[in-house]
């Protein structure tokens, strides 16, 4: 029997038999493709880490260069300390997705309140929230390199610090962004913005932590901040709040650096998440948690 190729009933099986075979080769060559794209993923990663202490590399030769310079990566918890058995290691953290997945909520809800912050990270998820640590070589000296993320003005931004092995002074700054406006807050990403972090300290003269602010009107003099970027107001207090927020969770190690005995507080984790503020996370990271907000 001839097959009336004109007919709807043809036009119509003809064009689910192509939506089921393009579909089957687009699942395929996105199967293919995930190592490759993992692999660009973690040397994009490998090369912001090391432009945090001044070495700049193609991906090609970025695994090597971060191997060759590393000393060793350590994980934290939201209190400072070393965590002896990770879950994770350092490297497969991604303090972006972790952002993303509900943390930003947290860091909102308890903005000003160090303490109740702790407690919620501590009693986030499985195990509490984990932060990386990054020790690499530079001029024969070990330096700490730490991610930071948090809010611009139109999303996420994030990058990388680096303290020296005094535990106080700046010496590499890296940021980036994704959707920050063309010529003012995306400027975070240029060398004109990072470079003036070199040289800041993360303490003032008394020994207490200042973090590193982004001033608008003039930072000159300031061993503590730098200018805000002009028309970016928003984006630049994004970039003072991620910094001086994220810093102070590693400030017992910084202190150690120092010589000093940790002047911070180590909040236990509440027993009950109930403790938690519940409003502080979404429904959809709630329900995934099985926390309840009854």
């Amino acid at each position: 029997m001839a097959v009336d190729v004109n007919s709807n009933k043809y036009t119509f099986f003809f064009a689910a038999v192509m939506v089921v075979v393009v579909a089957t080769l687009l699942a395929l060559a996105s199967e293919s493709l995930k190592p490759m794209q993992k692999e660009n993923v973690a040397n994009e990663k490998r090369q912001n880490i090391l432009a945090s202490i001044g070495i700049e590399v193609d991906a090609a030769d970025a695994e090597e260069a971060y191997n060759t310079n590393l000393v060793r990566a350590v994980v934290v918890d939201a209190n400072g300390q070393e965590v002896a058995d990770p879950k994770f290691g350092a490297f497969d953290i991604d303090v972006l997705k972790d952002y993303k997945a509900g943390l930003s909520n947290i860091y909102k809800k308890n903005a000003g309140d160090m303490d109740g912050m702790k407690s919620a990270l501590l009693a986030f998820g499985d195990g509490g929230v984990n932060y990386p640590m990054f020790v690499l070589k530079k001029d024969g000296e070990e330096v700490y390199v730490v991610p930071v993320v948090g809010t611009g003005l139109w999303g996420p931004i994030w990058g990388y610090l680096t303290i020296s092995s005094d535990g106080k002074t700046v010496i590499g700054a890296v940021f980036d962004h994704k959707s920050e406006t063309p010529g003012l807050g995306a400027e975070i990403n240029q060398a004109s913005f990072q470079k003036p972090f070199e040289g800041k300290s993360i303490f003032d003269e008394s020994g207490e932590y200042t973090g590193i602010k982004v001033m608008k009107g003039g930072a000159k003099g300031s061993e503590h901040g730098v200018d805000a970027i002009s028309g970016g107001t928003i984006t630049s207090n994004g970039v003072t709040e991620m910094i001086v927020r994220t810093l102070k969770i590693y400030e017992p190690i910084f202190r150690q650096l120092q010589g000093q005995a940790s002047m911070v507080e180590e909040i236990e984790m509440p027993l009950d998440s109930a403790a938690i503020a519940m409003d502080s996370l979404n429904v959809e990271l709630r329900d995934s948690l099985g926390l309840s907000s009854n």
